[in-house]
């Protein structure tokens, strides 16, 4: 759909990346906000009113017409402000409704919606696009299932008491800290540190790799002669799918095995979450290397290079998340998320997918700039 996308609105490779780089701008300087709103207020009304957000912008932008691409990206920003109440808040609800075992298998089930949800998003997406020969028909699709999403969070989902898994005394009303004191407590919290430094360096490579991979691909298969090039829409959305695919296979995968080895392995080595992280990122960064450079040669040996990377990386969603809930108070595990989120995109995902389309536009590397 970014290719369809980019020749609507006439956006180069120099600035496409900008659509990724407005969204997580907007979604981390408003994570704070969420996150200091998650601890002293109802979190389900939060979340309800950054849903409604996130579905109003997503449903708008499909009616913007091409004069106007400066309202897509404005659009894409208020999308990310929608996403940082969910990605901030939702994990403390969890954290506070279970523990030990049993949290760490449910945060297991709902990361494992983020590569499932982003998946479906590029599978329903290129479906929509081939019923319809319309990339804005996509974007009124998504707000349906949002609107779900919003009911379900109404009817069904609870407003626990912040700590009530532990049954600390803070959850039932001890003096609270300021934010200030929050964050200084967080600075001198190592375990937390480091943790959000690696979820930094997971987002500067997922943030460009679900920006770029299924135009990378669409290219490798122009280059292979599988596939005209892309020069009037619609332009065909097969790489799409199969990403979208490889990322729902994988992101399921990957999450429940990072989480079953941690959960099997800490009864036996205390150090086991940090450890299962750092074996996983080190094992994903020669393959997603070699899924890059045998493009050229044999597209099946990038794709199976390209699945195994994308594999280990989910690894680690839901053991870093269980690794925040286990260190970080629940007086402040709000902003401890927005934290985390808001340093994980500024240095990672905020400017990757930017970085990567200059990168590809630069004359050294053959590229056009479009």
């Amino acid at each position: 759909m970014l290719l369809d996308i980019q020749n609507f609105f006439q956006i180069q490779d120099s600035n496409a990346g900008l659509l990724q780089t407005v969204f997580i701008c907007c979604l981390l300087l408003s994570a704070p906000v969420f996150g200091y709103l998650g601890d002293r207020h109802s979190r389900k009304a939060t979340l309800s009113i950054g849903i409604l957000l996130w579905s109003g912008a997503g449903l708008a932008s499909s009616f913007i017409s091409p004069q106007y691409s400066w309202l897509f990206f404005l659009s894409r920003g208020v999308v990310g402000i929608g996403s940082a109440s969910y990605s901030t808040i939702a994990p403390t609800v969890l954290g506070d409704l279970f523990v030990r075992d049993q949290r760490t298998r449910v945060l297991a089930i709902f990361y494992i919606f983020i590569p499932v949800g982003s998946g479906l998003g590029y599978v329903l997406g290129s479906a929509v696009l081939q019923l319809t020969g319309n990339w804005r028909w996509g974007f009124r699709v998504m707000p349906c299932l949002e609107a779900v999403a919003l009911i379900l969070l109404i009817a069904l989902v609870p407003d626990p008491p912040r700590g009530a898994a532990e049954k600390q005394e803070e959850a039932v009303g001890t003096p609270r800290s300021s934010w200030c004191e929050d964050v200084r407590y967080l600075g001198r919290n190592w375990s937390f540190v480091w943790s959000t430094l690696g979820v930094t360096a997971i987002a500067f490579v997922t943030g460009a790799l679900g920006f770029w991979a299924p135009k990378f691909l669409f290219e490798a298969r122009v280059v292979h002669g599988l596939q005209p090039p892309c020069l009037q829409d619609p332009c065909n959305s097969q790489d799409s799918l199969i990403f979208g695919i490889l990322t729902v296979v994988t992101g399921i995968i990957g999450v429940v095995l990072g989480a079953e080895a941690s959960r099997r392995y800490k009864k036996v080595n205390p150090r086991a979450e940090p450890l299962i992280c750092a074996c996983s990122l080190l094992t994903a960064a020669p393959c997603l290397y070699l899924a890059l450079v045998l493009a050229p040669v044999t597209l099946l040996a990038s794709y199976v290079f390209l699945a195994l990377g994308e594999l280990l990386l989910s690894c680690n969603w839901a053991v870093v998340a269980d690794i925040l809930l286990s260190v970080v108070l629940p007086r402040c595990r709000g902003t401890a998320e927005a934290l985390q989120i808001t340093v994980g995109h500024v240095l990672g995902d905020a400017g990757s997918p930017y970085v990567t389309g200059l990168v590809r536009a630069a004359p050294r590397w053959g590229g056009a700039g479009g």
